[in-house]
């Protein structure tokens, strides 16, 4: 996908206004990149366009601008969401052109306390919560979303609730209706990924 020198610009005063210029350019190591690419590849396949989507875990705004550039893609609007209070003023530099268009947001908050009214959810940080708390998360969503899930291998401190195959975050994830399941293969770690309907 091509990334136009606009939003690169944007970007970059993301990070330059940053209170953590190197933790804000984490998000561009290229595990991350090449999870977000192949995420919004496989997506396209599978998107209700218009798309009204929300991201939980959504960091730093990163895969929302990604998504927005991408010409399969007809998007009325993006809401990031995460938990981390710092991400809310990076992600709407990170996205400010369609910040000032009124089609991106950010706001912090707990995705399991979300009740999202967007047609698709897309959940990369399964990671970073528990299985009672993806549970939960999961029971706040309709069955006529489409969810996109992302977990790893990768096993840090952070990271309380990694898998270790693609089957076993399925059997996590608890989806009735799958549409794609599958591993990445990256330097560090495996990356997988769901996409499907409650």
């Amino acid at each position: 996908m091509k990334i136009d020198t606009e939003h690169l610009h944007h970007w970059m005063q993301a990070i330059r206004k940053s209170s953590e210029p190197m933790r804000t350019m984490d998000a561009f190591w290229s595990g991350q990149i090449k999870s977000k690419e192949w995420l919004i590849n496989q997506l396209s396949y599978h998107i209700k366009n218009p798309a009204t989507i929300e991201i939980h875990g959504g960091w730093v705004g990163v895969l929302a601008s990604m998504l927005f550039q991408d010409e399969r893609y007809r998007i009325q609007n993006i809401v990031s969401v995460d938990i981390d209070p710092h991400c809310q003023f990076i992600a709407e530099e990170m996205n400010q052109i369609e910040y000032q268009k009124g089609l991106f947001r950010s706001e912090t908050d707990d995705m399991c306390n979300r009740y999202p009214v967007a047609n698709t959810i897309i959940n990369t940080s399964c990671e970073h919560i528990s299985q009672d708390q993806y549970n939960v998360w999961l029971s706040n969503m309709r069955s006529d979303q489409l969810l996109v899930l992302q977990s790893n291998n990768y096993n840090i401190p952070e990271h309380i609730r990694i898998s270790n195959s693609i089957g076993e975050f399925l059997q996590q994830s608890n989806l009735s209706n799958v549409l794609y399941s599958g591993p990445l293969e990256l330097p560090l770690y495996n990356r997988y990924m769901i996409i499907g309907y409650k």
